[in-house]
């Protein structure tokens, strides 16, 4: 697959990274298959490419994701690479989230992937070939505050990529997580991708108002840049031997360090302890 043109399935396309991902694969020149919920936006956003074709999807929907992957076999004949990119941030503390807000950062983060991805392998285990690389986040990683419903999707989303990776192996199938940091996308744009909380708690309501200002004064002035980010993922795809996870940015790869050398710290500061859990022999 390294030398060869490849068939991409981007999810979120009409947005955000997504546009930057479906326009690096074409330059690359490979063909796309760039789906969203309104095909025409998608078209507009990445635009026209004898190689692309726009379909509409909505993740949350099976049947829709069934669909697009019988409808993209249709038009290129296969499925090479998924990238699982759709998804949105539903921003605020876990008291603050109503439960219908935390269903809905599952239903799109979490199980929307779970969606495509199901309605794809079986395209890829015919093939004995084929890409799966999923957009989580130093989220999936590390959490922290206002952003619990966020991060609980995004580990979930890590957690099932790097059991999925041992399960379709054996179809020469191979998996990526992708964890970025902070990248310049409209992930932070309120009403977009953003959504806010809807519970007023008092005792959260000084610090909610500070940490809404201080995110809408973040967008548009995050330091990673998508285009090349989106390169890079072109570049590792080609590269045929994926690695299971990408950790993308100078401040993911800062965090998601200072998390294990946390981790670590609490292992070591009850070793004894945890090892004296067996039964005596």
């Amino acid at each position: 697959m390294a030398d060869t043109t490849k068939v991409w399935f981007v999810t979120g396309a009409s947005r955000g990274m997504g546009i930057d991902i479906a326009q690096a694969a074409l330059a690359a020149g490979h063909s796309v298959v760039a789906t969203g919920r309104d095909p025409q936006r998608v078209l507009d956003a990445v635009g026209e490419h004898e190689n692309l074709h726009t379909l509409a999807l909505d993740v949350t929907d099976p049947a829709a994701a069934e669909a697009a992957a019988a409808a993209a076999v249709e038009r290129f004949g296969r499925i090479d690479v998924l990238v699982n990119n759709a998804g949105n941030f539903y921003a605020g503390y876990f008291e603050t989230l109503s439960p219908e807000q935390v269903r809905a950062q599952m239903e799109t983060n979490f199980f929307g992937p779970l969606n495509v991805t199901r309605a794809i392998l079986p395209v890829l285990r015919r093939q004995r070939s084929g890409q799966i690389i999923t957009v989580t986040s130093t989220a999936g990683l590390v959490g922290g505050g206002f952003m619990s419903a966020y991060a609980a999707s995004k580990h979930a989303l890590e957690g099932w990529m790097e059991s999925l990776a041992e399960e379709v192996a054996p179809f020469g199938i191979s998996t990526m997580s992708v964890v970025p940091g902070f990248f310049r996308t409209e992930l932070l744009v309120e009403g977009s991708s953003t959504i806010w909380p809807e519970v007023h708690v008092d005792d959260y309501a000084e610090n909610t108002a500070q940490t809404i200002e201080a995110w809408r004064a973040m967008n548009g002035t995050q330091g990673g840049d998508p285009a090349k980010l989106a390169a890079a993922l072109v570049t590792l795809s080609d590269a045929g031997e994926l690695p299971g996870r990408f950790v993308a940015g100078a401040d993911a790869m800062g965090g998601v360090e200072q998390k294990q050398a946390t981790v670590q710290q609490q292992i070591d500061a009850n070793r004894d302890l945890s090892a004296s859990l067996s039964y005596d022999s």
